[in-house]
């Protein structure tokens, strides 16, 4: 009989765990996201196995502006008007085996990050986003964990654009 305790315990903390998956956004795993900066809504496969986000971007070019360096690129065709934000810092991404080149050495790609405004369903985040070529890929946009988080997502797999239409507005926008 030594199981009540345990039973009871589990019991009263069962409506805790059940509440704190109420406050959180139920994604598919596949989702509209608008970006306000940018002017554009984009597919974007959520996934829980990537760290970080990635944007795919085109001609992308570092350069300085004030001193501080900057990262220019365009978003889908090339003759598209070109992107200009401020880089936040550059990322690490480890290659996959068939990615890797021993001449190199290296077994990582480093990859330019910047900030963006992100709307999914209601909710607007910023996030990190790091930008590379992504033409082979269905989705121009990949939603990784750290971004996932900021949204308070809950990922159903067996879900396709659950969060429906971004509507986003600037004045509801919140970097809980």
């Amino acid at each position: 009989m030594r199981l009540k305790p345990l039973v009871l315990l589990l019991s009263l903390l069962m409506p805790c765990g059940l509440s704190l998956a109420a406050e959180k956004n139920v994604y598919g795993l596949n989702e509209y996201a608008s970006l306000p900066e940018l002017d554009d809504v984009l597919a974007a496969k959520l996934d829980t196995g990537a760290k970080t986000a990635s944007l795919g971007a085109r001609n992308i070019k570092r350069f300085k502006r004030n001193g501080d360096t900057w990262v220019r690129f365009n978003i889908g065709s090339d003759d598209t008007a070109p992107i200009e934000k401020p880089l936040a810092r550059i990322s690490k991404i480890k290659r996959r085996a068939g990615d890797f080149d021993p001449d190199e050495g290296k077994t990582y790609t480093a990859r330019p990050v910047i900030e963006l405004d992100v709307c999914m369903g209601n909710t607007l985040r910023t996030i990190e986003v790091n930008l590379t070529d992504r033409s082979a890929f269905q989705y121009p946009l990949l939603i990784g964990s750290e971004a996932l988080k900021r949204f308070g997502a809950l990922v159903d797999p067996s879900l396709k654009y659950a969060a429906g239409k971004p509507g986003c507005s600037n004045a509801a926008h919140s970097d809980e």
